[in-house]
C-alpha cells in the first residue's frame, strides 16, 4: 500500500494547507466522505468509463445525506477527474494524522478483549497519555483473540499488554531453551 499512500500524500497535504482555518469541519466530512468512498460498489462505479465525475459527485453528495461544503465538493472533483478517488480513505488518515500533529494530539485504538467502561478508559487514558507523552484521542475495538489485557496502537508504536502476547512470548522461550 506505499504506492497509495504515496498518491495520497500530495492531496491531503494540500487539503490541509487549504483547510487550516477549519480543520475539524474539513475533518468531519472528510472522514465521512472517505467512509463513503470506501464501498467496493460505490468505486466499481466511479472507475466505470460511462460514470461521469458529476454522476458519482452526486451519489456521493446524496450519501452523505447533506450537502457537501463548496471546498468538500471542489476537493472531490479533482480528485475523480485525476483518478484518485479511489485514494480518498488514505487521503483522509494521512490528513487526520495532519491534523493531529499540529494540534499535538495523535489517535491511539485501544485492542480489547472485552468492553470497556468509561471509568476504565479514563484510567488508561491517562496512564497511555503519561506514557506516550501527548493527548491521544482513543478508538476502542473489541478483539477476542487477545484473551485478555489490551493492546494499543499509537501511530507506528505498538504496546501490548495482552495475555496473547505474553502467552507467544512464553511459546518463544520455551522454544529456545
Amino acid at each position: 500500500m506505499a504506492e497509495l499512500a504515496t498518491i495520497a500524500r500530495p492531496y491531503a497535504e494540500a487539503l490541509f494547507k487549504a483547510s487550516s482555518s477549519d480543520l475539524a469541519g474539513t475533518g468531519a466530512w472528510l472522514d465521512n466522505v472517505a467512509a463513503i468512498a470506501a464501498n467496493p460498489e460505490l468505486l466499481q462505479f466511479a472507475d466505470n468509463p460511462k460514470a461521469t465525475p458529476e454522476q458519482v459527485l452526486g451519489v456521493v453528495a446524496a450519501a452523505h445525506g447533506s450537502p457537501l461544503p463548496p471546498a468538500a465538493n471542489n476537493f472531490l472533483m479533482a480528485l475523480l477527474e485525476n483518478g484518485r478517488f479511489t485514494a480518498l480513505p488514505e487521503i483522509a488518515k494521512q490528513f487526520r494524522v495532519l491534523a493531529s500533529a499540529q494540534s499535538g494530539t495523535s489517535d491511539a485504538v485501544v485492542y480489547s478483549a472485552f468492553p470497556i467502561d468509561g471509568a476504565a478508559l479514563g484510567n488508561i487514558s491517562a496512564a497511555l497519555e503519561k506514557r506516550f507523552g501527548r493527548k491521544l484521542q482513543f478508538t476502542v475495538q473489541q478483539d477476542p483473540s487477545l484473551i485478555g489485557g489490551i493492546r494499543v496502537v499509537v501511530g507506528d508504536e505498538v504496546l501490548d499488554t495482552s495475555v496473547k502476547a505474553r502467552l507467544e512470548q512464553m511459546k518463544v522461550a520455551l522454544a529456545a531453551a
